[in-house]
């Protein structure tokens, strides 16, 4: 169940080479991480939807049926989760376009483990202080449950699809269910090589109240908190928990 305890942080490793998933897990697990790994970006989305989105993932370039890119703007379709690049590919413009478009940092093989921890930790920490990872389905209370990687939300029991941005977006927040997220947050994290403006975002947020709320013109879920951002609001029912399907598994 999501609540607001600290639990340790999860991360996702997808590499095809079977000795570098054990160097990698063993230095994270030793510096306290919970790590999951993946030998290809298919497998890797099969985790995320089985078990939610961790709190970071380190992700291989070349590797079968779907290589690293294409994993990253997969899951960049509905989540901002921070992602690192460990590859051998060292060529400038592929280095140039990982860090650019999908990585928050990108390492090139081989490597020095314990570097590979340093750059964890400070990636985590300029992230953000979240609380907790959110489960593939995420049911908010009795009335609205998301699933974030098919980006749909369900109300009232009737799916209701969502935009890569709409569901961006509403990670964001329920992940910091109950603190408000800043405008300049949300911008930077939703538009990161962009220079969008809040005019953008209020369009959006607009949109996605349509969606989930039961009257978007008076909102009790996604809270605009005057000249600093918006917040998720929790509500007395507010489950935050994963869905029955998920407890199931």
């Amino acid at each position: 169940m999501l609540d607001s305890a600290v639990e340790t942080q999860r991360i996702l490793v997808v590499d095809d080479n079977t000795f570098t998933l054990r160097i990698v897990q063993h230095a994270l697990e030793q510096a306290g991480y919970l790590v999951t790994t993946a030998v290809s970006g298919v497998d890797a989305l099969k985790l995320i939807n089985r078990h939610g989105v961790p709190h970071l993932a380190i992700v291989d370039l070349h590797m079968p049926i779907m290589g690293g890119f294409e994993f990253c703007r997969t899951v960049r379709e509905f989540t901002t989760m921070p992602i690192i690049m460990l590859t051998a590919v060292s060529t400038t413009d592929t280095v140039v376009t990982g860090i650019e478009e999908y990585a928050e940092d990108y390492m090139i093989k081989p490597f020095n483990p314990s570097e590979l921890v340093v750059r964890v930790n400070r990636v985590l920490r300029r992230m953000g202080d979240y609380s907790y990872t959110l489960e593939s389905s995420t049911r908010v209370d009795s009335r609205l449950m998301i699933n974030f990687p098919n980006r749909e939300a369900i109300v009232n029991g009737e799916p209701v699809p969502l935009t890569p941005t709409e569901a961006k977006l509403l990670y964001i927040l329920v992940r910091n269910a109950g603190r408000t997220v800043t405008t300049d947050f949300l911008l930077n994290h939703i538009w990161p090589l962009q220079d969008a403006q809040e005019d953008r975002l209020h369009v959006h947020i607009h949109r996605l109240r349509r969606k989930i709320e039961e009257r978007a013109e008076d909102p009790t879920y996604i809270v605009a908190e005057r000249g600093t951002g918006y917040k998720f609001d929790l509500h007395d029912d507010t489950e935050l928990s994963p869905s029955d399907s998920d407890q199931d598994q």
